[in-house]
């Protein structure tokens, strides 16, 4: 999950950058754990059968999913390295892995397909002399690769794609050619170093190419304010990666001051500069720095003949091809809801609820009519993280008792304002307890 989302109340659980599994092992009527795995059904599949052990995220696998009805209190477990959400309530579906069932199962060829591209692109690096042979074809099969194989974008079937990799590999191909021209070429002109080029080179390009795997340790997913207060460990990550970075630059200025380029590079690094300043300036858009971003940045800068250079200029264009195969060439400057996503936060006004009145088998909830010149129509209420009603003006008194769905259990209450079909920020959780006591979220009302 890439926003904070909750589930619960005062456990309510912050599942940002968590993967999204809920549940674990059933329990019997004693509260003993069973065999059998029961997951919300809103959980994600395949992270799920990672962690029931169905499936290995390093070699995938297939299994048989067997939908159930509703389920109360999913436990939670940490298996396989993926730690399950508990949720202490009931749930309308859910769903459990069956065992001692065979199903169809394409075998997973990612890893022999990587053997078979490192192969040919180790042999064709240590033979090619060409720069014009050897970056092109490097190129070509590394992009492909990360777009069809080891990263590939989120599609249907193969045709689509393919198709998608296709239109995303002719602008990448172009942009290619100009840093070729004046950041590969000049570095691998007459270079007779083969064995360090394909050591260096060659190994940071995969290194950067399959980012997804070599840097997915790094607790950084986006570099934005919000997702960097939100992530654990990531300013930390981003403070080394920054004091890294000072350090290579240190180096690589010592090395162009020593060829006599360093004013001109200070000079295009410069303009580099300005124009990020200029970004940052724009009203109502915000500065992201994307994969293919920071490598058009800093790959001016390698064009040395050195091992360092050759390295560094390796990851950089790994990272490019990463970044353009996978996600395309996404804008630099976004707007405020482009960088939240469909499941951000708005930071909306909440509904006003007046009264709460519970009881041991209904609750009843009470709140002040929405605010209608904001554009506010209406109420939604998702009890135990379910929409289960709404409320327009003009529908009635604004009152709704809710009746209690399975008996002693406890239920959670959040509310959202609406406009037209759409809902805006629901309210922290209120938990309704088995024995009728309401104990209030931080937008709701208090104990009663």
């Amino acid at each position: 999950m890439a926003n904070h989302s909750q589930y619960g109340a005062e456990q309510a659980i912050d599942v940002n950058y968590r993967r999204f599994v809920i549940g674990g092992p059933a329990e019997d009527e004693l509260g003993r754990s069973t065999s059998e795995y029961v997951y919300r059904a809103d959980s994600f599949v395949c992270q799920a059968a990672i962690h029931a052990g169905l499936v290995s995220n390093e070699k995938g696998g297939c299994g048989v999913v067997k939908l159930s009805g509703s389920h109360s209190n999913f436990t939670s477990t940490i298996r396989n390295g993926i730690q399950s959400i508990p949720f202490d309530a009931s749930f309308p579906k859910s769903f459990t892995f069956l065992s001692g069932l065979s199903s169809s199962c394409i075998k997973d060829l990612r890893w022999p397909l990587l053997a078979v591209t490192v192969v040919f692109t180790t042999l064709l690096s240590i033979c090619t002399a060409s720069p014009s042979v050897f970056f092109p074809t490097i190129f070509t099969m590394l992009f492909f690769h990360v777009g069809l194989v080891s990263d590939p974008p989120t599609n249907t079937n193969y045709a689509s794609l393919f198709s998608l990799i296709i239109g995303r590999f002719l602008p990448a191909a172009f942009v290619a050619a100009v840093f070729y021209r004046y950041s590969v070429k000049p570095q691998q002109h007459d270079l007779n170093a083969y064995v360090e080029r394909t050591v260096f080179w060659l190994g940071g390009a995969w290194v950067g190419s399959l980012n997804n795997y070599t840097f997915d340790f790094i607790p950084i997913q986006r570099l934005t304010p919000s997702d960097l207060r939100g992530q654990s460990g990531a300013p930390l990550a981003l403070s080394i990666i920054v004091i890294f970075l000072l350090l290579i630059a240190v180096g690589q200025v010592g090395y162009l001051r020593l060829e006599g380029r360093l004013p001109k590079y200070l000079a295009i690094y410069g303009m580099f500069v300005t124009f990020l300043i200029v970004c940052v300036m724009i009203p109502q858009l915000h500065l992201r720095i994307h994969h293919y971003f920071l490598a058009l940045l800093l790959l001016p800068g390698t064009r040395l003949q050195t091992r360092p250079s050759l390295l560094y200029q390796g990851i950089l264009v790994g990272l490019f091809i990463n970044g353009t195969a996978r996600w395309g060439f996404d804008s630099i400057l976004q707007t405020a809801s482009e960088l939240r996503g469909p499941d951000g936060p708005l930071h909306s006004a909440l509904p006003n609820i007046t009264s709460i009145v519970p009881a041991v088998s209904n609750i009843t909830f009470e709140w002040a009519i929405p605010p209608l010149a904001r554009g506010y129509d209406g109420i939604s209420a998702l009890v135990n993280d379910v929409e289960r009603w709404r409320w327009y003006i003009g529908e009635g008194q604004p009152v709704k008792t809710f009746e209690r769905q399975e008996e002693g259990e406890l239920e959670y209450f959040r509310f959202a304002l609406m406009r037209g079909s759409g809902a805006a920020d629901f309210t922290k959780a209120g938990v309704w307890e088995g024995d009728g006591v309401w104990k209030g979220g931080r937008d709701l009302g208090g104990e009663g």
